[in-house]
């Protein structure tokens, strides 16, 4: 009997410590094969914005970038899912187990060629996701 009282306990603590929910944001670019200068200024400006903001979140696990080439067939699924057939710039945000995505397309392309801009808009975008999780 202790011994499966042990293994209840043991189940139970395996699933509360490993059962949470993480909170995070997701930032994915996706990209076609064929790149133009805007695409690859998105990718660019966002990577500059995580490195130079927000280094102790990608370290800690909080924020994670992905590149992702929607034409490799490997990413079709997770392309599928964000319904992104060529460039597009997401925040996934996950808190409490429920993931909200944030289209930052349209942003990414109004601003992607003007570093200063681009890079103080998102920084402010990340901020305020941030705050949420």
């Amino acid at each position: 009997m202790k011994n499966l009282q042990l293994v209840v306990v043991c189940c139970l603590l395996f699933v509360s410590v490993y059962g949470q929910s993480v909170n995070k944001i997701e930032v994915i670019d996706f990209h076609s094969t064929h790149r133009c200068v805007t695409c690859k200024a998105i990718e660019s400006n966002t990577k500059l914005v995580l490195e130079t903001n927000f280094a102790k979140e990608l370290k800690e696990g909080i924020i994670s970038f992905q590149v992702v080439n929607v034409d490799d067939e490997e990413n079709y699924k997770l392309a599928e899912k964000f319904q992104a057939t060529g460039t597009a710039l997401f925040l996934n945000v996950i808190s409490d187990g429920k993931e909200k995505q944030i289209d930052l397309t349209q942003f990414g392309f109004m601003y992607g060629k003007n570093k200063e801009e681009f890079i103080k808009r998102l920084k402010s975008r990340l901020e305020k996701q941030l705050n949420k999780i």
